[in-house]
Parts: structure tokens; sequence; C-alpha cells
């Protein structure tokens, strides 16, 4: 065991470990994986040894493989096996997918509820933790990387660790920033939720029952940008690329795939649809998106270099895959996190370049009449008030403050 990855779900075991255990010497880089904010996975994936089976799912046929690499499994409560895990010498790279929310640092109220037994750490508070015991124990440098959709999420992962250590210890603080290096990262696979018939299937090909399968897409892409000061896995020979300068790949995937993927699912819940499938096969929103890439394809840097035509012919069959089945209100899910970082840099970016930014604004749109709920529009719904899961959980108030802050950002 060598890298320690907090979050451990459908996404990360799709590409971080499928990629770890195609790299060359992959069996010198053990995950040790703790989930993230609740304990639901362990138990199906501890008795399996953290074995699992890879479900690659292509529009005609399905490739299924048994994956290796995570070779310990915790729940997101075992905060001293993690601790520990931060300080051993052995531990040589640290991943993290939290989702955007997860980078938010924690209100008073968090604090201290955290610290009375009631609730979770945050990840950074956990990161902190396991740093100052790192530093105590001398175990050397570290690189931390984060997999999730934000923009810079090096860097905004550097600034949360950093700051929580200077909270906590200020000299653990100075020693991070000599000792720990922070990778940012571009991850692109699409990963829907596991069904039933997923787990029926791995068992009729492979004659063993799973718990805990992942399916995804054939397609994956992973770029990262930073050091290893302690050494990390040959992921290149698994198809990784590293680069001089993450910015223009991140905003690519951020702006094209899961920006596309956010105006498929708000336009589409009001339109009756879904899956990604559903919606992009209605000629009405295939048109919208079609206007919405040529937005933010215009306004990406290093065109040549970022291949966008080719990109975005990859994109449209692999949303019309329809035997992917990735449902729309899992992407419609978090939707101000989401938008702040999807969505939002277009509309700023085409502002600032004089450009009409109402193919990205008509995201926003949508994604406040399906929140907050207009007359008309659930008059005519298909799904009528099951597509407003917020509005129906918490309330019309708690919706308009979401709506409030995305706008507050403009």
């Amino acid at each position: 065991m060598r890298i320690v990855h907090l979050g451990l779900g459908a996404f990360s075991r799709s590409h971080l470990a499928a990629y770890t255990a195609s790299a060359e010497l992959a069996g010198g880089w053990g995950i040790s994986g703790f989930t993230g904010r609740s304990p639901r996975l362990a138990a199906p994936l501890a008795p399996q040894q953290g074995l699992y089976a890879l479900v690659e799912r292509g529009p005609a046929a399905d490739n299924v493989s048994v994956v290796d690499a995570v070779v310990e499994v915790h729940g997101a409560g075992e905060l001293a096996a993690l601790t520990a895990a931060l300080a051993s010498a052995e531990t040589a790279v640290v991943t993290l997918t939290v989702t955007e929310a997860g980078y938010r640092p924690p209100a008073a109220a968090e604090r201290a509820a955290a610290g009375a037994g009631r609730g979770l750490p945050t990840v950074g508070e956990r990161l902190a933790a396991g740093l100052v015991a790192r530093r105590n124990a001398d175990a050397g440098p570290l690189a931390l990387v984060s997999l999730d959709n934000l923009a810079a999420n090096g860097t905004v992962l550097r600034e949360l660790v950093l700051g929580e250590l200077a909270r906590i210890d200020p000299q653990a603080a100075e020693w991070a920033q000599r000792q720990v290096s922070f990778v940012s990262t571009s991850v692109d696979r699409i990963t829907p939720r596991t069904t039933d018939e997923d787990r029926e299937l791995v068992e009729r090909e492979l004659g063993l029952r799973d718990e805990a399968p992942v399916v995804c897409e054939p397609f994956s892409d992973w770029v990262l940008c930073g050091a290893f000061p302690a050494g990390r896995p040959r992921w290149e020979d698994a198809g990784a690329r590293f680069v001089d300068e993450i910015g223009p790949w991140e905003a690519r995937k951020l702006w094209l795939l899961n920006g596309g993927h956010c105006l498929l699912a708000y336009l589409g819940l009001g339109r009756g649809h879904e899956t990604v499938a559903q919606a992009v096969g209605d000629r009405e929103l295939a048109a919208a998106l079609e206007r919405y890439w040529d937005l933010a394809a215009s306004l990406l840097a290093g065109g040549e270099l970022l291949e966008l035509d080719a990109y975005r012919a990859a994109l449209r069959e692999r949303f019309a895959n329809a035997r992917i089945g990735y449902p729309l209100t899992q992407i419609a899910s978090d939707g101000l996190e989401k938008l702040r970082n999807r969505v939002v840099p277009v509309i700023v970016a085409a502002r600032a370049a004089g450009a009409d930014a109402s193919p990205a604004l008509a995201i926003v749109q949508a994604w406040a009449d399906w929140l907050i709920g207009d007359p008309a529009r659930a008059a005519s719904d298909q799904n009528g008030g099951a597509l407003r899961p917020a509005l129906a959980a918490a309330g019309g108030e708690q919706a308009k403050r979401a709506l409030f802050e995305l706008l507050e950002i403009f």
C-alpha cells in the first residue's frame, strides 16, 4: 500500500484504480481506500479484499475485467486508520474524489459538531490531522492529488489543506509548504450508478458474485500537472498524460463535457427525459448543446493542442451511448457547485470577450426553473414535482438561497 485514496466510490474505481492496476509495476502501488462520507461501500467491498469487476460498457457490448489495485478498504469514520496511513513512510501519494462540495471550508457549526463527536471532520480537517502526524513521524515528502471536477483543483486543495494546518499547527503548515506537493488533474470518464442488473451481468460473466461492481464507458482520459516527490506509479503506461500547464485541458473537460451534461440535465428533465442518451437524441436539445459547445470552444485557449473537433465528435458518441443509461437526476444534483465550476466560467469568459453568452446563460435559466419551479413549466412537466427534489425536500426558501448564491457570482 503506497497510495491512500479518500472518497472510495464508483468513479475512483473506474479511473484511478483502473489506471493503477494497468500501470507497469503496479503491484508495488496498492491503494488503501477510505469512503468519503458514508461507510456503506466498505461493507460489500471489504469482504472481497478490495477486488471488484469493472464493466466497460460500449454501444454494442460489455468488457468485464477484475481490478486488484485496492488492497485495503476503510469506512469514512475510521479516522485513526486514515491518520496512520497518511503518517506512514510507505505512503507516497494521496488522491481524492470527494466532489466539489468537499472543498468548502467548514462552518463554525460543522467544526463544533465534529469536535463533539456528532459529525465527521471535513476533508481538510482529516488531511491536516494526517499531515501533522506525518511531520511528527518524519515520514518524508508526499503528493496530494485532486481528481475532482474543479478548475485548478490542486491549487484549491492546497489552499484548503494549508489553511487548516495554519489553524491547528503553524509549524506543520510551514513543513507542508516544503514537503507536500499539490497536483492538479483533469479526469474524464462517465461512470453511472451501478444497478442490480449490472451485478447479475457480472455474476453471469465471471461466475462470481460481486456486490460492488463498477460500470463505466470505454473512453477514459487523465491529464496531470505537478510533482511527485516520493514517487508514483507509471500511469502513463495506461494512457495518462503529464503536462506543464493543466488549465486548457481541465477547461476543455469542465466546459464541454461537464457543462454539456448540465445543459442536457436541466433542459432534458424539463422535457421529460431520464438519461443523457435520451436528452441528446432530442433534436432541440442537441442543437442547444452544439450552440453551447460553439461558444465554449471559441473561448478555450490552445485549440489545436486540445484537438477540439475530435473531442467534440467523441463526446457526441459518448453521450449517445444508450447502454450507459446515465441518469439526468444524478447529474442535476449539487447544481450550485457544478454550475459554479462548469458553466459560470464560460459566461464570464464570454462577457470578457464581448461574445453572446446566451447559450451558457440558458443552462442557468434551466437550472433556476428546475430548482425554483416555474408554474407554467411545472404545469406541463410530464414528471411534475418529482423533478424538483430540492424544492420538495427543503421548501422554496432553501432553493431560492441556492439560486441567489449562484447569481451573486456574476
